[in-house]
Order: structure tokens, then C-alpha cells, then sequence
């Protein structure tokens, strides 16, 4: 297998939650073998000491079921329909990293989807679900962070602030916006999950499954972050005047 799946980089600093994976993934990509098979062979694996065990199995796309929704399918048979390309690949390796996240996500999909049918749209809920499953960041930081970043406080979030980014950390979630991020460019945008309460480092991916509420996610509970604004995830961020284009770092609407 030839192409990007076999040119990812793992070096960049987004890739640090998937990069225990790195050489297993490289190595049954250049040997040929399908992104599902190489996923479900991971996913089959005895659970690490202080790591759940993944919910699902991986298997090629054309086993999706004609007629039935992705998410239900998942639901209902635990098999994750994987095609080879890099969105089905990070989304893979996402259910590996947060199994616990991940479950929950497909929990809640499947259960509007019982409650209201797929219809023409998605619906406040489902559209928060899939905008956190494609796109979703963590930021774990001082509250003074969060606060200039909810309020669009470019200048002050980046640069007044910077010396407190030494004791922040962003995770990135969205299999999306990882795909995106393996052609870097600055308009690259995602979604700051804003939980119901503080985010541990540790053991983050059940602190954050437990977090996942309908009621609270149907509100849209995100701020937006262009990722390569982050110190230390782009040189580019360096020069301060990085941020000065107002095309990216938009202000907040002003209101009525």
C-alpha cells in the first residue's frame, strides 16, 4: 500500500495521543495490509494494564449493511464499517486511544437515531455528536485559558498568556481534523470541547465519557480554536504577528 497512508508523519505534536501506535500502524501499511485488518488486529489485543479493553471489531466497509445507518450498525453488531483511507484510519485509532469516549458517542447516535429515525436532519444533539466525533479538541489548562479562549481574546490567549501554555495541554479528538492536519495550513479549525466539569489528565477518556451529556451537548458546548495558534505546535506562531490575520483570529460577533 502506497500513497498517504504509508507518508503519515508522526512527529507533529497533534499526533501524540495516537503515536503508541506509530510503528504497528507504519509497518502493516507498508506490508499491505487493509487499515481495517490492521485495526482489528489492534483492537484484539489483551487491554494494557490501565486501559480498557475496545469495544469493537473493524471490518471493510462493504459489510455495512444497505438500509442500515452507520452509527446503528456499530451499535447493534460492534463492528466498525473501516474503508482505507486516513479519515477511516484516525477514526480508528481514536476508538483505540478512547474507547471509552468513543463508545459513549455511538451510544448516544444510536439512541436518537431510535428516538426520531435518520430524517432529512440531524438534529441539535446528533449534530453536536458528530461535530465532537469529526472535529472536537480538549484544552487542559488554566481557567484563564479557557476564559480568553471563549471569549475570542486572540492576542491575550496566545500572547499576554503564553508562559501559562507550559501547563496547558491540547488533545486533539476529531479523526477529521487529524486528517486534515497531515497538510497543515492555517485556516485548520477545531472544536474546544467546553465539559460540565474540569477535565483530569488522567484518565481522560473515562473522566470525558462520563461528561458526555445529551442535554448539555444538544447546547453546542464548543468555542473554536485554529490549531496551528497553539504555542509550540507551529513555528510559525513564533513571529507574533501570526496572529494578526483577522481572517483566521476573528473576533466574537458583536451582539444586538
Amino acid at each position: 500500500m502506497t500513497g498517504p497512508l504509508t507518508e503519515l508523519r508522526w512527529d507533529w505534536p497533534w499526533m501524540a495521543p495516537l503515536s503508541p501506535y506509530a510503528d504497528r500502524v507504519s509497518q502493516a501499511l507498508r506490508q499491505g495490509q487493509s487499515v481495517a485488518q490492521l485495526l482489528d488486529r489492534l483492537a484484539a489485543e489483551p487491554a494494557a494494564v490501565g486501559r480498557p479493553a475496545v469495544p469493537v471489531r473493524f471490518v471493510p466497509q462493504d459489510q455495512l449493511m444497505e438500509g442500515q445507518a452507520y452509527e446503528d450498525f456499530i451499535h447493534v453488531h460492534r463492528l466498525v464499517p473501516t474503508r482505507d483511507n486516513l479519515h477511516d484510519l484516525f477514526n480508528g485509532l481514536t476508538w483505540l486511544t478512547f474507547p471509552r469516549t468513543k463508545a459513549r458517542l455511538n451510544q448516544l447516535q444510536a439512541q436518537a437515531l431510535a428516538a426520531a429515525g435518520v430524517g432529512a436532519t440531524r438534529g441539535p444533539l446528533r449534530d453536536a455528536l458528530t461535530l465532537f466525533d469529526e472535529n472536537a479538541a480538549l484544552l487542559l489548562a488554566p481557567p484563564v485559558l479557557h476564559q480568553a479562549l471563549q471569549a475570542r481574546q486572540w492576542q491575550r490567549l496566545f500572547i499576554e498568556l503564553r508562559p501559562l501554555w507550559a501547563d496547558a495541554q491540547v488533545v486533539l479528538f476529531g479523526h477529521a481534523a487529524q486528517e486534515k492536519l497531515q497538510l497543515p495550513r492555517k485556516a485548520i479549525t477545531a472544536h474546544v470541547y467546553l465539559p460540565r466539569q474540569a477535565l483530569p489528565a488522567k484518565d481522560l477518556d473515562a473522566a470525558l465519557a462520563r461528561d458526555l451529556d445529551p442535554a448539555h451537548l444538544a447546547q453546542k458546548p464548543y468555542s473554536p480554536l485554529p490549531l496551528l495558534g497553539i504555542p509550540g505546535w507551529w513555528p510559525g506562531n513564533e513571529n507574533f504577528s501570526f496572529y494578526d490575520d483577522n481572517s483566521i483570529f476573528r473576533s466574537s460577533s458583536p451582539g444586538p
